[in-house]
């Protein structure tokens, strides 16, 4: 008897699914359990891009030199550039009911598909790095409006750390925190969505109009300079700037089929994230680029983290309520867009060794070991270190994947066979040997530029247009695979 839903059978003569590959959070979702119509995913584009991350992509922008209708016009090419990966990559799974972790065996076989899995899954673990960090710092900015001496306990950390003792111990509190609600489990947060999904848009909007009036309307806010100098020096930071804002959502951009496997139709995950993304972003980070420019005004410096910029507040009350919520809508999502993934991946690797609450823990150590504190500090760390170095891995799994359901097997499945270690998509004792090379193809160009942007190597140590390539990470990386998979799998049996 076939484990898949008999809505779903697609199999190859003599091919049934095997338990190893197969589980209800796997399996194919029958028509009849698709749910989601445009508005659904127009709505979880407006609660993911309500973040403080989505902030600080804008306001990193203003700081880097961008006036703000070049802030606001890299943000909008940026998302409607990723929108293309991300109603391509969700067409298989509006079409299959399958999630990205299926989807992925495809193109790389049964067992290799792991590969982009866990690469997927320690992008997120940085994210929940980020993520808890911020949260923390919120924390941290409220306990020192009420006891300014914690901004002088004496440091327990190497100046190489860049992480003074305050901020480091509600880093570390705020940390056992997201551990403990992976102790309880996922339920727990559902009621914290909810506050969020209702305090940020809000909290958004007061913060908007506050700089409107303390920096005396919109006209000074936004006739702030550029400042590049020669048009030059715009373009050596709009195309890295670029890169990074298509990086941001590179990770979802591989993993839509997780949300359109509920689709009740194709045209409803196109319109939804059409409608959606590039709006709810632009819009959001309209906000950031307002707020930071008005700093200028206000402060007589340019304030790119919202959280310093809330610290400034004279009423200790408004300065404790907001750090609270921030904290509290920051777990939210923490644990409902960085831990749940991530921890399923890890435990997929080897389930009856590494269950869900493992997982988490996996998560939460790697999220720590990224120092997200530093790449956070300024605004090259968060774009150049951060956002282009993950969609420098992230760009050619992509490629990959696009090029196999599109070119290699025009857009036809056989869905049995994707559990199947005897199937079509098994190659070689589960692995694709082809994927592999295609994906480290696309992988070693960026590798100079990154050894020199992390200063491992010297600008010298490569010729400049090498070391360049690492600017255009994710379009490089994209491509480079794409051909490299369509050229060796030519003669591939398919679908």
């Amino acid at each position: 008897m076939s484990l898949l839903p008999m809505t779903e059978i697609v199999s190859s003569e003599n091919t049934q699914p095997e338990s190893s590959l197969y589980s209800h959070d796997l399996a194919p979702i029958p028509p009849a359990a698709r749910t989601w119509t445009t508005w659904n995913y127009a709505a979880l584009w407006v609660s993911m891009s309500l973040c403080i991350p989505t902030y600080m992509l804008a306001s990193s922008l203003i700081e880097g030199g961008m006036n703000w209708w070049q802030a606001i016009g890299t943000i909008f090419l940026g998302n409607t550039i990723v929108l293309a990966p991300m109603v391509l990559n969700g067409h298989a799974g509006a079409k299959y009911g399958i999630p990205f972790p299926v989807l992925a065996r495809a193109s790389f076989g049964v067992r290799l598909a792991n590969l982009p899995a866990v690469l997927r899954a320690i992008v997120a673990c940085g994210w929940f790095g980020i993520q808890t960090w911020i949260g923390g710092f919120a924390l941290y900015q409220m306990w020192k409006v009420w006891s300014p001496g914690i901004e002088q306990w004496p440091r327990i950390f190497p100046a190489s750390f860049g992480l003074e003792t305050g901020p480091a111990l509600t880093f570390f509190l705020f940390w056992l925190l997201n551990m403990f609600i992976i102790w309880l489990g996922v339920e727990t947060i559902r009621k914290l969505l909810v506050f969020k999904a209702i305090f940020l848009p809000l909290a958004a909007l007061a913060l908007l109009f506050w700089a409107i009036d303390a920096g005396n309307g919109l006209g000074p806010i936004l006739s702030q300079p550029s400042k590049f100098e020669t048009n030059a020096a715009f373009w050596d930071f709009f195309f890295p700037a670029l890169t990074g804002m298509v990086g941001f959502w590179a990770t979802l951009s591989l993993n839509i089929p997780d949300f359109t496997r509920y689709a009740t139709s194709q045209q409803a995950q196109v319109t939804g994230q059409v409608i959606g993304l590039p709006p709810s972003m632009t819009l959001f980070s309209f906000i950031g680029v307002v707020v930071t420019s008005a700093t200028v005004i206000i402060y007589g410096e340019m304030i790119w983290d919202p959280l310093v910029l809330a610290g400034k507040f004279e009423s200790k009350m408004l300065v404790s309520v907001a750090m609270i919520c921030v904290a509290i809508s920051t777990l939210a999502t923490n644990i409902a867009a960085n831990i749940v993934g991530p921890a399923n991946d890890f435990s997929n690797l080897s389930p009856t060794r590494i269950n869900f609450r493992m997982g988490g823990y996996i998560t939460g150590i790697f999220g720590v070991l990224i120092f997200p504190w530093k790449l956070v500090a300024d605004p090259s760390g968060y774009i150049f270190t951060w956002l282009i170095a993950y969609s420098s891995l992230l760009g050619p799994i992509g490629g990959i994947m696009i090029a196999d359901y599109y070119f290699v097997r025009n857009k036809q499945l056989i869905t049995n066979d994707l559990y199947s270690s005897s199937g079509i998509y098994s190659y070689q004792n589960g692995y694709n040997m082809k994927a592999l090379w295609a994906l480290l193809a696309g992988i070693v160009p960026n590798i100079p530029g990154f050894l020199v942007t992390i200063h491992v190597l010297s600008q010298e140590a490569f010729p400049s247009f090498i070391s360049g390539l690492y600017h255009y990470a994710w379009f490089v990386g994209f491509g480079v695979s794409f051909a490299v998979y369509l050229v060796l799998m030519k003669n591939e049996k398919r679908a």
